[in-house]
């Protein structure tokens, strides 16, 4: 197994157990992550926003399939299951992309289809406005606040 195909199998059987610092410890200082709901995290806020969803999750599983990495690049498929906000279930299924530099990743954008996770965990809102860019971009502000006021509570 190519050693960044073991930090991605590594990556996610941490993330299944919950263990942020295992995940924070994957990524270079200078990472980059993005999402429909984290567009643009750089640095410790990557490592940040793991914590914070992983200290968060409620009634939480995962699976992770199609770890494949070489030298520079890798990519994998997850998917999760949890509670948005305590209250709706969500099953998000998940295409991740990769950069590796040094052993550690420098980039990992996640995709996922915006308006099946909307209708799952905004309900009628969701369904209705989920793939409008107006939703999309009140996602990705309220979770950047709500990583903000994390970061700031520790």
């Amino acid at each position: 197994m190519h050693p960044n195909e073991q930090l991605l199998t590594d990556f996610y059987t941490a993330f299944a157990r919950q263990d942020a610092a295992v995940m924070r410890a994957a990524y270079a200082p200078d990472a980059h992550f993005s999402d429909p709901a984290f567009p643009e995290l750089r640095g410790a806020a990557v490592g940040d926003m793991w914590t914070m969803l992983c200290q968060q999750a409620k009634e939480f599983r995962l699976e992770f399939r199609d770890v494949k990495a070489d030298d520079s690049t890798g990519s994998a498929h997850w998917e999760a299951w949890y509670r948005f906000g305590g209250k709706r279930k969500v099953h998000n299924v998940i295409d991740a992309r990769f950069t590796f530099a040094g052993g550690k990743i420098v980039r990992h954008v996640d995709s996922f289809d915006f308006w099946r996770w909307s209708r799952q965990a905004l309900g009628p809102a969701g369904l209705v406005l989920g793939w409008t860019p107006l939703l999309k971009l009140a996602v990705a502000s309220r979770a950047r606040a709500s990583l903000a006021a994390w970061q700031k509570r520790r």
